[in-house]
């Protein structure tokens, strides 16, 4: 049984309303196979049960697509490989990105926010981007263009943003990974007097974030995280508006030769949303855990129940849609 709540937005024909459900499907598959992970301390086991249940998904979608943003070697975690052919075969022709388990560690642990997380779009559509680093600063819709610019301070930054909001820097909250490499980010934003709300993993949970700032009181994504992640964060802003820019930052020169074989000539560019997002985009995220954004898997017996958020560009559509799960052990592990 599925129950589908709509809003901002019309409903499209037939058919691509079937596909966007047929996609909310895949990510409810990858979050059910994960949820029967958590908390196990096992990250390899709950991205490769995500992973062998998206795939397995995907095969029965009415697709001819291609994997262009997939499971990398940074995770060193098995794979949805980039240049992979997904679908049955037929029907549209698209590119795809995917994050079968968003937050490998927060699942690991049964901590807030981990999703599945996956994104369509027509054919060149998706910015291509290599499996590495990249450098971010996102904010959600309703603000003037250029309020947040990569290239300047972070308190330049978030003086642009609270001026923009009409609000005091103190009213300012900004989401940062949790790592080492941000303690000089982490303190220039309290020493310009904003607030920081650290994350231990799931970026592209903390971009979406910014789009909704009184229910989630995030105004403001910084910081390096992974360049795939970036790309769908950008999908999701498609679809509900905001701003992203990035910048990739390879660690090594195989990473440098790796984004100029995926056509990236220049690796000091700074893409914006419409350079990673450039087309019609469906974007599909399920809560394996429970956060701001979706709950979490709950399972019960042999059913399982899920939260899913499905939005479309084109229509500026959001769906929200609870589902119940029958055969939960037999189909998805």
């Amino acid at each position: 049984m599925t129950n589908v709540d709509e809003a901002n937005g019309t409903q499209g024909p037939g058919l691509e309303r079937i596909l966007v459900l047929e996609l909310a499907r895949v990510t409810e598959a990858a979050a059910i196979a994960a949820a029967q992970l958590r908390g196990r301390g096992n990250e390899k086991a709950a991205d490769k049960a995500a992973v062998d249940a998206m795939r397995k998904e995907l095969g029965r979608v009415e697709i001819r697509g291609t994997v262009v943003i997939g499971e990398g070697e940074m995770d060193e975690a098995p794979m949805l490989y980039i240049g992979e052919q997904v679908g049955t075969g037929e029907g549209p022709e698209v590119d795809i990105a995917v994050d079968p388990l968003e937050g490998t560690t927060i699942c690991a642990k049964a901590m807030p926010n981990a999703l599945a997380v996956l994104a369509i779009s027509e054919k060149g559509g998706l910015l291509h981007a290599p499996d590495m680093y990249m450098n971010k600063v996102a904010i959600g819709p309703g603000y003037p263009e250029g309020t947040v610019d990569l290239d300047a301070s972070p308190a330049d930054n978030l003086q642009s943003l609270a001026k923009a909001k009409g609000v005091p820097i103190g009213e300012i909250m900004a989401c940062i990974l949790d790592r080492p490499r941000h303690a000089d980010l982490i303190r220039a934003v309290r020493e310009a007097g904003a607030g920081v709300q650290l994350i231990p993993d799931g970026d592209i949970a903390g971009v979406i974030w910014t789009t909704d700032p009184r229910e989630t009181g995030i105004d403001i994504y910084m910081g390096s995280g992974g360049a795939p992640e970036g790309v769908l964060a950008a999908a999701a802003l498609r679809c509900i508006g905001g701003q992203i820019q990035g910048r990739l930052m390879p660690m090594k020169d195989e990473e440098r030769i790796r984004a100029e074989k995926m056509g990236i000539a220049d690796i000091n560019r700074i893409f914006k949303l419409e350079d990673m997002a450039s087309a019609d985009v469906v974007f599909s995220a399920t809560g394996v855990t429970d956060g701001s954004l979706l709950k979490g898997v709950r399972i019960r017996g042999d059913f399982a129940e899920t939260e899913t958020v499905v939005m479309r560009s084109k229509t500026g559509t959001v769906r929200r849609i609870r589902s119940t799960v029958r055969n939960v052990g037999s189909r998805f592990i």
